[in-house]
């Protein structure tokens, strides 16, 4: 089928179709993951956790850990782009203070689309309530990154594969905790965790460690992506297919990588499979990161063949993951919201962090149709600001 969307362009060359595809492919992915989170009845629970979840919800669930590892790597990647066209120092700036920009977006815009009150909302216990999820992940990366890209792409390769591959040696040792207790800020590198400040509770959702390793890996392998494009698609699918292979004997020998083994399930060889892909991601695992990795790099070795109206939907959505992200979780709450009111709550019981009733909101196909209706309402509004930021280069623009 022929495209009825204009050609892309973009006065930054720099930027790859096929990067900017798989990133408009997550996102769309993505915002599957929190239509649920708002729309869907008893949604407070993590399917993952649930040992007698339906299939159809465990991989709705599933498909979506594949956005937080590809959204980092690849800004890791953008970042080690970038290097051939500034000087470290001109890369340092920038990246500091696009990663503080991004921990306050988070801490601020989408804690407050999460909860619908300003500055997140009143606690049962009297805090305020603030959430440190993937910008922030990304956001402080990027300032270790700002540091640690002096040192060279190798360098920042050989980093992120030790933190990837040996993380996981702090399971045991690290403290566990729970969100009710105050515990010191340092924990937030490798568990989530909760800290008081005065009036204000903080939620790290994302463990910081991880994620730094993850976002050096994707600088230290912008190189791959400078290469000619049989080259870097042959590169990326050899990298892939290794990842996987790793994945599958790691995971079948269960020894090392995941602190959540598998299990035979009698009878069932669909719940065992679905047992042996649940890895953990809080923190992201070794296992998780192969599992999520490796197709996305095979699938990134064949999107330069990819051809017509999808394909440059989601470039044009991969061009504005910022815009889309944040607008998402308006949208997607909005509608929420209105579908509680429609069955007879109020705003004060469906914005409820302790009390929100878990028959609010609708069944799986519900949210399925939510989830095609916020991409309808969001296209145009990203296809305007992709086509601003195609035509000029104001600075402001790089941090949209």
């Amino acid at each position: 089928m022929q495209s009825t969307l204009p050609p892309q362009s973009d006065h930054r060359g720099y930027r790859l179709s096929s990067i900017d595809m798989l990133r408009g492919l997550i996102v769309v992915i993505m915002a599957l993951d929190h239509v649920r989170d708002f729309n869907m009845a008893g949604a407070m629970q993590d399917p993952m956790s649930d040992p007698n979840v339906g299939v159809l919800l465990f991989f709705t669930r599933w498909i979506t850990h594949y956005c937080a590892p590809l959204f980092t790597f690849l800004a890791g990647t953008s970042a080690g782009l970038m290097a051939a066209r500034k000087k470290p120092t001109e890369l340092a700036g920038f990246l500091f203070k696009r990663g503080i920009w991004l921990v306050f977006i988070d801490a601020i815009l989408i804690s407050t689309a999460i909860t619908f009150s300003p500055f997140a909302f009143a606690h049962p216990g009297g805090h305020t309530i603030v959430f440190v999820q993937t910008l922030s992940a990304i956001g402080v990366a990027m300032m270790v990154l700002a540091a640690v890209q002096f040192m060279g792409s190798q360098a920042c390769l050989a980093v992120g594969a030790m933190i990837v591959l040996g993380h996981n040696l702090l399971d045991g040792v690290w403290p566990q905790v729970n969100w009710g207790g105050d515990t010191p800020l340092w924990v937030a590198l490798h568990a989530r965790m909760a800290v008081t400040l005065d009036h204000v509770q903080i939620f790290f959702v994302y463990p910081f460690l991880p994620w730094i390793g993850v976002m050096l890996l994707g600088f230290g392998s912008a190189g791959i992506f400078k290469r000619l494009p049989d080259q870097r698609n042959g590169q990326l699918l050899k990298i892939g297919l290794g990842l996987i292979a790793a994945f599958i004997i790691l995971r079948g020998f269960d020894v090392y990588g995941d602190p959540h083994k598998w299990q035979v399930q009698p009878g069932s060889e669909l719940r065992t499979l679905m047992s042996f892909l649940n890895t953990t991601k809080y923190p992201p695992s070794l296992l998780y990161l192969l599992m999520t990795l490796g197709p996305a790099a095979v699938l990134c070795a064949f999107a330069d063949g990819f051809r017509g109206w999808l394909k440059d939907t989601l470039v044009m959505f991969g061009r504005v993951p910022f815009a889309f992200y944040v607008a998402h979780f308006y949208v997607a709450h909005a509608i929420g919201l209105a579908v509680g009111m429609i069955e007879g709550y109020t705003t004060a019981q469906l914005t409820s962090w302790t009390d929100k009733p878990q028959d609010a909101g609708l069944g799986l196909e519900g949210v399925y149709l939510v989830w095609i209706i916020v991409i309808v309402i969001l296209y145009p509004f990203c296809r305007w600001v992709a086509s601003i930021k195609a035509r000029r280069s104001d600075w402001w623009l790089s941090y949209l």
